[in-house]
């Protein structure tokens, strides 16, 4: 019998949430962060400049062009109209690049889930700590991106204090959802789908433009992105334009979060237990 039968067959034995979960994620994250930090932490930490770069250019060299666009009545400088937008983005592109290649790396070329589940970790352990990885990655680019919009003078309410908690909601529910999607390739060629997605969802997620400027047809397809909704979520609390409406992205990062996280317990628990 390998390690890996008699881890399964021990969980089997506890039954429940106890054979799927022993409460020890924070194991998996810690050992994640620390081969993040010794190897990885330059890689990591230059995406916290290209959300920047694009501010800079678009929001104060094209902005000076564009003037002002109106959010909820109200005229605000196209800078501050897009920066909450990369705020979204630089959260997103935190969590869904590591929740994604890292864990493809992981899983079919390192093997290292196989050996954590040969441990007393269950699939969701496995699944929250390098999901909290992840969370981690977004939440230290976007607070990054924060401190440089504070410093622009781009945060234009009191409200935009909930806009760290608003995009670690978007993080885990990138993250969540990305490793779901991962666990279920098979090839690097399988990987190119996400950036495939990524690109056309960052560039017409109402990122750089009013969602109005494009066709009826492409606005219901528009609003159905998760992207979309992070980033109004964060532009309606950087800009003072809160309302109930918002309660309804929350409630989509919810499910979206949820259905992550079964599918990848699910999943993980296909690969390596049963």
């Amino acid at each position: 019998m390998t390690l890996v039968d008699h881890a399964a067959e021990h969980r089997t034995g506890r039954g429940g949430v106890a054979a799927l979960y022993a409460g020890n994620a924070r194991a998996v994250m810690y050992r994640g962060w620390r081969a993040t930090r010794s190897t990885n932490w330059l890689v990591m930490m230059s995406g916290l400049f290209e959300p920047i770069f694009y501010l800079l250019s678009l929001g104060v060299g094209l902005g000076a062009l564009v003037g002002t666009v109106t959010v909820d009545g109200r005229e605000v400088e196209y800078a501050a109209y897009i920066a909450p937008a990369l705020l979204a983005v630089a959260a997103m592109n935190g969590a869904i690049y590591d929740s994604t290649w890292n864990v493809f790396f992981k899983i079919r070329f390192a093997k290292l889930y196989e050996g954590m589940l040969a441990t007393s970790l269950g699939p969701l352990d496995v699944a929250l700590g390098e999901i909290s990885l992840a969370l981690l990655r977004g939440g230290l680019y976007a607070a990054g991106f924060m401190v440089v919009m504070q410093a622009l003078g781009l945060a234009l309410s009191w409200w935009a204090l909930l806009a760290i908690p608003a995009v670690l909601l978007i993080a885990f529910g990138f993250a969540s959802f990305g490793m779901a999607v991962t666990s279920y390739m098979k090839s690097f060629q399988q990987m190119d789908w996400i950036n495939f997605v990524l690109l056309p969802m960052f560039l017409f997620s109402a990122t750089f433009y009013p969602l109005s400027v494009y066709p009826e047809w492409l606005q219901v397809v528009i609003q159905a992105l998760p992207l979309w909704h992070g980033v109004e979520l964060v532009r309606g609390l950087t800009t003072g334009a809160v309302d109930p409406g918002m309660l309804w992205h929350v409630l989509y990062y919810a499910v979206m979060i949820a259905v992550g996280l079964v599918f990848t317990t699910k999943r993980l628990r296909a690969l390596f237990l049963d």
